[in-house]
């Protein structure tokens, strides 16, 4: 399992369109891909689970990948996060 954490820098948090695009790049792997804030945890791959978990500007997630890929799908949403949110 690969696993990081990223704090959300803007000001919006994660709102629709970002988190679709972010669903859009968990999807493209074959791996499991969980995001959590706190004790909640989502599957990444589905924009309801993303917009569920309400991450606004300086709040801390993690991001979790289990599987084929998995080194690569971790390196790929993290890069997404520093680029977008």
């Amino acid at each position: 399992m690969k696993e990081f954490s990223y704090t959300i820098t803007d000001p919006q948090g994660i709102h629709a369109r970002p988190a679709g695009e972010f669903v859009k790049a968990a999807a493209a792997f074959p791996c499991d891909v969980k995001i959590a804030k706190g004790d909640k945890e989502m599957n990444a791959k589905g924009i309801l689970g993303v917009m569920s978990l309400g991450v606004k500007q300086g709040e801390e997630i993690t991001v979790k990948c289990d599987g084929e890929n998995e080194e690569a799908a971790a390196e790929a949403l993290e890069k997404f996060l520093k680029e977008n949110l």
